[in-house]
């Protein structure tokens, strides 16, 4: 069913995260009739928090990147404070207790930004996926149809899903590389074929893609969530699409290597994809406009994009996929960012089919702005059932980072990276909870002044209700905000936080992680560019 679309109406004098120069931190407004009866829980600095409703920490656990609470009531997270590039993964208990770790030792994989703890239904046990740059040769890339002109190819990765057993073992994995498609020579396998382009192959990526020739974290993927009811995985790109793949429906249990192949082959091309169809040749790309000072999107959807996730079975909109579209590369006067919700199974005849349909084939329609916005018109997605998103275009941007999650009680839960500001909505656009993380990297303040972008920055942040089963006879005690216990001794943090999340790369074999949020989300400086 088609939902309403959802503005975001701030209140008068409670949105302290726009065109300000100083404003308070931590909870600016809460209405409990209508917000979620739950929790709030973020990473930052090393630190995961579990706030209330009223902003008082009730509990803590010793690291903090970009924290997922485990039904057990154990945190798991990266092994190193930066959501770019680490090692490994950690997993502690409710006591902070390290109960599980795993290494990534194989020289060509660097694991960056996200993975999930899933239930493996083949296996009847608990497995780790999680999202690793694998690098690709130049030698492999012209094998594989990448323009030689453009070459050579050195440093190039693309990313692959890795699966491990609780054992450290790798079960499964799936590869963009193996999904390629080009159209420069005819005498590779993956060629698109005579008198086909590009646009015959949806299911595929163009090695050759436009503008973007291979290089390091090619597609900065930087999330990623898996559909227990399908077995579909959902992974999305910093550029502007997320794709849907098979998981289930390739592994095989007790023979890695038969489901690495089966994911290699077609049955791991893409199910569907969404945000950008000009990358595969059936829409419009974005261009400046004859008077260059207006320009248009096409029908590019979203820009920067962050945290593709399912929406989980029994909340309204089960089976649609969320992401925060940070608004990015858009082409906007005055960009935003927003929450999508996206019906893939919509026709042009917005008729749920019940399986993916080709957004281009369903078509657009025309969105148009406030005249005040000077934001141009730009054609939507009919798959866009639902958006939510500031009606001041400054009410909310993350040019970073974030998340989108939807609530047992219909309501939405945003995080802002950039402005470390966390915010539920209403499906009717009522602000209900609001909420800006003191955190910086000099340490929790009380007030914020004019300062760069990213200096209380917080990754990501959900919200979780007060019968989640990983709360069930654990001690909730508010113990007071982050501020007060810093003033009460408590807590005592480093001179660093959450604005220090550089990207760094270095290490043979690739190593070193995808590259950093700002990384690829900006030009680079002259002594910075690819040689």
């Amino acid at each position: 069913m088609k939902r309403t679309l959802i503005f975001l109406a701030m209140l008068a004098g409670s949105a302290f995260a726009y065109e300000r120069l100083q404003g308070p931190t931590e909870l600016l407004f809460c209405n409990k009739e209508k917000a979620l009866n739950g929790y709030t829980l973020f990473g930052v600095g090393n630190r995961t928090f579990l706030l209330d409703l009223d902003g008082r920490v009730v509990h803590t656990w010793p690291l903090g990147t970009n924290p997922h609470l485990l039904d057990n009531g154990h945190i798991l997270d990266a092994s190193k404070d930066d959501p770019s590039g680490f090692q490994g993964f950690t997993e502690v208990d409710w006591d902070g207790k390290k109960v599980w770790e795993y290494t990534e030792k194989r020289e060509n994989y660097a694991p960056h930004h996200d993975w999930v703890r899933i239930f493996n239904k083949k296996l009847n046990a608990p497995t780790t996926l999680y999202i690793a740059n694998k690098t690709i040769t130049d030698e492999q890339a012209i094998a594989a149809g990448a323009d030689p002109k453009k070459g050579p190819y050195r440093n190039g990765q693309m990313d692959a899903v890795v699966e491990v057993d609780m054992q450290g073992n790798v079960i499964w994995e799936w590869c963009f590389f193996d999904h390629v498609v080009q159209d420069v020579d005819a005498t590779k396998p993956n060629y698109v074929g005579h008198g086909k382009t590009v646009a015959d192959h949806p299911g595929r990526i163009n090695i050759n893609m436009p503008g973007r020739p291979l290089k390091r974290d090619w597609l900065h993927c930087n999330s990623l969530d898996y559909n227990a009811g399908s077995g579909h995985i959902v992974i999305n790109s910093v550029q502007g699409e997320l794709y849907v793949v098979d998981h289930d429906g390739t592994f095989v249990a007790g023979d890695p290597k038969a489901g690495i192949a089966k994911a290699a082959g077609a049955a791991g091309d893409f199910l569907y994809r969404f945000g950008d169809p000009a990358r595969y040749a059936q829409g419009d790309p974005p261009r400046i406009l004859e008077n260059w000072d207006s320009a248009t999107s096409g029908h590019k959807q979203m820009g920067g994009s962050h945290h593709a996730s399912w929406i989980p079975a029994g909340l309204p909109g089960a089976g649609h996929i969320m992401v925060f579209n940070n608004g990015q590369y858009l082409y906007q006067r005055t960009p935003e960012s927003s929450v999508f919700e996206i019906n893939p199974f919509l026709d042009a005849s917005g008729r749920d089919t019940g399986k993916y349909v080709n957004p281009p084939d369903a078509g657009y329609r025309r969105e148009t702005y406030d005249h005040d916005t000077h934001n141009q018109p730009r054609q939507i997605s009919k798959q866009v059932v639902a958006c939510c998103r500031s009606v001041n275009s400054h009410g909310c941007f993350s040019h970073i980072g974030s998340s989108g999650q939807r609530l047992p009680n219909g309501n939405t839960f945003v995080c802002s990276d950039t402005e470390g500001h966390f915010f539920e909505v209403t499906d009717k656009g009522e602000l209900v909870w609001e909420y800006i993380n003191p955190v910086t990297r000099a340490g929790p303040v009380k007030v914020l002044g004019d300062v760069l972008p990213m200096t209380n920055s917080a990754f990501r942040a959900f919200r979780y209700a007060a019968d989640h089963p990983a709360f069930k006879g654990r001690d909730l005690t508010p113990k007071g905000t982050i501020t007060e216990r810093v003033a009460q001794g408590v807590d005592v943090y480093p001179k660093h936080g959450p604005g220090d999340r550089k990207g760094k790369g270095g290490g043979k074999g690739g190593r070193g992680g995808g590259g950093g949020d700002n990384r690829d989300d900006r030009p680079p400086r002259d002594d910075q560019r690819e040689k």
